[in-house]
């Protein structure tokens, strides 16, 4: 199945209907009268965020969407039907945005959360309401541009090759492609990573970050949005240099790469993970990187599984720990 996190669609609202133009004369009336009914209105085009879907793929094949036109009144003031809404499923985590004026029109973050992105036309006026009968009003047009943002707990990040797949497979239920090639995982996945005895949260796979991914090189720039959204981020770093990228260099290329793409990433919570400790290289790397970064390492290996279950209590421990309010503390102590 293609992953497809971003489209481009047309909608039409549908258009009100045609006011009637009508007049009636009973028996025993001596002049008619008018007796037009008012035309129905247009439906609306709405965006429903449906838990069940995950990409935004049916929207790759298909790029025009219209909702159903109000029916037209008629005679003896009957009011014509109301055009058909035309509801668009999209996956939870849908940024729906306006082209022509380039604002966001919503954020679909909660499952089943719906909006009106177009809105259907008035039925005009029969003459039984209006001096004149008159015609409906055009339903709304947009040109819309759907992202999607994957919703997780923990980004899990790193260069290519660093095993990234090979923790997610470790932590959770999913099953990421694994080889010993870069660029293996090419769209984020997903995993459901349950703690004994804790509880649970979702981790997401984020394909391998290279030098310049905030420019458009490789494939990271195509999926950083999905780690916006997460409260803890799980960089992994290949402590044994397989691929002949130094450790710290590793670490501190993927760091301005999400600095490079957004701020609110550098104050994001990151576990540093040192994997591949199975091999002898990683054991004289570790010493050296940790005092390069001077912060606490979580040294593992996912051929062995060795440190994987403190990293999994580490990662709920960090997900739940209480979030200190850096202004309250700066008022008590003055």
């Amino acid at each position: 199945m293609w992953f497809v996190d971003r489209a481009e669609i047309n909608v039409k609202a549908g258009d009100g209907g045609r006011g009637c133009s009508s007049l009636a004369q009973p028996p025993y009336t001596r002049y008619p009268y008018p007796d037009g009914g008012d035309g129905g209105d247009g439906g609306h085009v709405i965006v429903h965020a449906d838990p069940n879907i995950a990409t935004l793929l049916d929207f790759h094949f298909r790029h025009e969407f219209k909702a159903g036109r109000g029916g037209h009144g008629g005679s003896n003031q009957k009011t014509g039907k109301r055009g058909e809404d035309l509801l668009i499923h999209v996956p939870v985590g849908t940024v729906i945005h306006d082209v022509g004026t380039g604002l966001i029109l919503r954020d679909l973050a909660r499952a089943d959360e719906d909006v009106i992105i177009a809105h259907g036309g008035r039925g005009g006026l029969g003459n039984a309401t209006a001096p004149e009968a008159l015609p409906g009003i055009v339903g709304e047009q947009r040109q819309v541009v759907l992202e999607l943002k994957l919703i997780a707990d923990v980004g899990i990040i790193g260069v290519p090759n660093a095993g990234k797949s090979s923790l997610l497979s470790r932590i959770s239920t999913a099953h990421p492609k694994i080889a010993a090639y870069p660029f293996t995982t090419r769209y984020p996945v997903l995993g459901v990573v349950k703690v004994e005895g804790r509880g649970s949260c979702v981790a997401c796979d984020i394909p391998g970050l290279i030098e310049g991914a905030h420019e458009g090189k490789g494939l990271g720039i195509q999926f950083l949005r999905h780690i916006e959204r997460t409260r803890l981020l799980v960089h992994v770093i290949d402590m044994a240099a397989v691929d002949g990228r130094d450790p710290i260099e590793a670490y501190h290329q993927v760091n301005h790469e999400l600095a490079a793409y957004s701020d609110a990433l550098t104050t994001r919570p990151q576990l540093i993970v040192a994997n591949k400790m199975d091999l002898p290289q990683a054991h004289e790397s570790l010493p050296r990187f940790e005092a390069a970064v001077q912060q606490k390492v979580w040294p593992i290996s996912c051929a062995t599984n060795a440190g994987i279950t403190a990293l999994m209590h580490a990662i709920w421990e960090q997900l739940h720990a209480p979030v200190i309010d850096v202004s309250e503390t700066e008022q008590n102590t003055s």
